[in-house]
């Protein structure tokens, strides 16, 4: 390992979303012993870092995401005791962990939350934001994002759903009992956080500046001195408001504040622009080369990126992306183009093995409180079912938070009883039992890929050059260290095409998805083909 490459650079992450990875004790909801069932076949991957979606104490309004206590293990997902175990199991396969926290806001059940409603000069009363009038911010969960208190008549911001109040960060004493409790589970032994809408904590409510508010720089400068400095950790900030110059600038690896950053810029682009999540438009493949050719630009010898296409509020890349004719071409191609960048690679569960959105036929089988929201707003604004359902169908984060698909068996092998949310119907043709029988599958894939990933200092520090920028269909690209070159080609298209790769006729396949393309002036490449070609001058 190059020693200018640090080890959270170098490691591949794989998140778990414990509602639905494994079912240990038959109540159809995943926990933390089912995930220490599984350590094997994460380390299998080629994993070297968990990223572990919230286990705290939580009524579960936002699946974990509104916490009420953060010192407690939510039963549903097992005991203290248990999680020690999980956290020494993983660290016995030299393994890695890093938790989830939510710190923008909290459960409305959090006993800071219960006090801060009783008067208005209760102690706990400031650790939230309160006011006597509304202002026009809106939630991102529909609505607006200020709910009236009929105790003390007066009215708290909730960004998100209203049982998720907003802490308010330019309250010094609440500061402190944050950074009181990070240290608390920094010194157990975990290895690191994923700071959930972390952008949010800078936020100015009076000038109504939300996220990337003027109060964050000062905030992460003092949770970074008062957490983070001089411990040999790993944190990625979820920072979807920030530009590309202002993460590379908080990842700065002279004085990075957070390692690395999650933005969304590029998750967006099959939105109509300004109209939200759920406003549909296709890919256009121009533009989704162009955000990675500036990322990668703008962090090459700067900040450092979060490589990642799927998580628990994206919907399975596959079927966003990718063609489901072409299912497994897709997924490997997919994980070719991305992974074969620059930054530190995030896997989230089941995308090893090419799962798929699901289309549950009837509202009701879809749990999601944001999804939920928007179908009966929808409704009241009289857009025609069949397109909330086509909205809902390709953005819904329930697509990624079906349970995990481990065999063909009844609930996919996840639960013996009926799960917390459906199982999508396809488990018996793709499940990790299938795939890892099948030398050809996605898992041994993306194993092979993070070996040679691992293999070849290019991954790391080489820089990074679009082919075919103007391409519709072709996404290429090389990357070049000393005297290592890679060439990466991923072709999102359906039909054969033809390109002119004379250039790189001597270099060597490395990987690929069909088989090795002899380069030429005239190379035929073949629907959602994907390959890494190299070369030691």
């Amino acid at each position: 390992m190059n020693d200018s490459v640090k080890w959270w650079q170098k490691a591949v992450v794989y998140q778990i979303y414990p509602l639905s990875f494994k079912d240990s004790n038959h109540d159809g909801i995943g926990d933390i012993l089912g995930i220490i069932e599984k350590l094997d076949y994460i380390k299998n991957l080629g994993v070297d870092v968990i990223w572990l979606s919230p286990i705290y104490q939580s009524p579960m309004e936002d699946n974990g995401y509104d916490i009420s206590d953060y010192y407690q293990i939510d039963p549903v997902f097992g005991t203290f005791s248990d999680f020690l175990q999980l956290l020494k199991e993983v660290h016995l396969r030299d393994m890695k962990m890093i938790m989830d926290l939510v710190v923008n806001h909290t459960s409305d059940e959090h006993i800071w939350f219960k006090e801060s409603k009783k008067s208005l000069d209760n102690p706990y009363r400031d650790y939230y934001i309160w006011k006597d009038k509304p202002t026009d911010i809106s939630s991102v969960f529909s609505g607006s994002a200020w709910e009236f208190d009929e105790n003390t008549k007066q009215y708290y911001f909730h960004l998100f759903s209203k049982k998720q109040p907003d802490l308010n960060w330019q309250n010094p004493k609440l500061r402190q009992v944050i950074y009181e409790m990070i240290n608390y589970w920094l010194n157990l032994g975990i290895d690191g956080f994923r700071l959930d809408v972390i952008d949010l904590i800078g936020k100015d409510i009076e000038h109504v500046q939300i996220g990337n508010g003027p109060f964050l720089d000062q905030n992460l400068k003092e949770l970074y001195d008062t957490c983070f400095k001089g411990r040999n950790i790993m944190t990625v900030g979820e920072m979807p408001t920030l530009s590309i110059q202002k993460a590379a600038q908080i990842t700065n690896q002279n004085a990075p504040l957070l390692n690395m950053i999650f933005q969304f810029e590029h998750l967006s682009l099959d939105e109509i622009p300004k109209r939200g999540k759920w406003m549909l438009q296709k890919l256009d493949l121009i533009e989704f080369k162009a955000y990675f050719d500036k990322i990668q630009k703008t962090n090459f010898n700067h900040g450092w990126n979060s490589l990642f296409l799927s998580n628990h509020d994206q919907p399975r890349v596959v079927s966003r992306f990718g063609n489901l004719s072409y299912r497994k071409e897709s997924a490997k191609m997919l994980a070719t183009i991305l992974y074969s960048m620059q930054g530190t690679p995030y896997v989230y569960q089941g995308e090893e093995i090419g799962m798929t959105g699901v289309r549950f036929q009837n509202i009701s089988e879809y749990k999601d409180v944001e999804t939920l929201n928007m179908y009966h707003e929808f409704l009241d604004k009289k857009v025609p079912m069949k397109d909330i359902m086509e909205s809902i169908y390709a953005k819904s984060r329930d697509n990624s938070r079906t349970p995990m698909q481990w065999n063909n068996q009844l609930y996919a092998g996840f639960s013996d009883e009926n799960p917390w949310l459906m199982v999508n119907p396809n488990y018996k043709e793709i499940n990790a039992t299938f795939d890892l029988e099948d030398q050809d599958g996605v898992f041994f894939f993306y194993k092979k890929l993070f070996e040679i990933r691992k293999s070849y200092t290019v991954f790391d520090l080489g820089d990074f050059n679009l082919i075919y920028p103007k391409d519709a269909f072709l996404f290429a690209y090389t990357r070049k260290y000393k005297e290592q070159l890679i060439l990466v080609i991923g072709h999102f298209n359906n039909q054969e095409a033809e390109y002119d790769l004379e250039e790189f006729k001597d270099m060597d396949c490395l990987l690929t998805n069909k088989s090795s393309l002899k380069l030429s002036n005239k190379t035929m490449i073949s629907p959602y083909y994907c390959a890494i070609y190299y070369k030691n001058h």
